[in-house]
């Protein structure tokens, strides 16, 4: 999964350094709207968005295939084996 490096110091998204929005949105002129100064946005406000953002993916065709979400359960899976073998 891609990291996008953000300059925003006070971003409720910033982690380390990082943005970890679900999703982000940019334009070429106002730069990222998924920008939230930090006590602009309480963290239930910000789940609310990205749900929302989801939504609109879906609807727009974007959402992951079912075949994927089962691979990554067998995936658990399997290192939730591993575990348990040491």
């Amino acid at each position: 999964m891609p990291r996008i490096r953000c300059h925003y110091v006070d971003c409720v998204f910033l982690d380390e350094g990082y943005c970890a929005a679900a999703a982000v949105e940019l334009d070429s002129e106002e730069g990222c709207l998924t920008y939230a100064a930090a006590g602009e946005v309480s963290a239930e406000d910000a789940w609310d968005d990205n749900e929302a953002l989801e939504e609109e993916w879906e609807e727009a065709g974007f959402a992951p295939d079912e075949e994927e979400d089962e691979d990554d359960e067998l995936e658990e899976e399997e290192e939730d084996d591993d575990f348990e073998d040491e």
